[in-house]
């Protein structure tokens, strides 16, 4: 899975971290830098899948595929891997969203495969 997440992060250099996070808010599998607390991303995650499931069935938009956090130094996107997981990635703030959007659902995909 490590190995998974540093082939997305090489395909799409924009993305400074990455990781795999249950929707219990445990840790996967991670590819972060050492200054980016495991715990804190992990916390996060799981905080931001939660509220976005809840603001997609509320407002009848269907199931919960994507969060994106646009901050002033750059983005935080999440997106499902299955009901058990998310993948989440930090970004810089000039990146190309395209590109990193395909990688992530590759990614995603691939990484539901080992999941099961």
């Amino acid at each position: 899975m490590v190995a998974r997440l540093r082939q997305m992060q090489a395909a799409s250099p924009d993305i400074e971290a990455s990781a795999v996070v249950s929707v219990d808010g445990l840790i996967i599998a991670s590819a972060l830098p050492s200054e980016v607390e495991e715990d804190r991303v992990s916390a996060m995650s799981a905080a931001m899948l939660s509220l976005g499931e809840r603001i997609s069935a509320e407002l009848g938009r269907g199931s919960l595929e994507q969060v994106f956090i646009k901050g002033g130094e750059g983005f935080v996107i999440l997106t499902s891997i299955g009901a058990d997981a998310v993948l989440t990635a930090l970004a810089r703030q000039n990146s190309k969203l395209g590109l990193i959007f395909l990688e992530m659902q590759r990614a995603a995909h691939d990484l539901e495969q080992v999941m099961v």
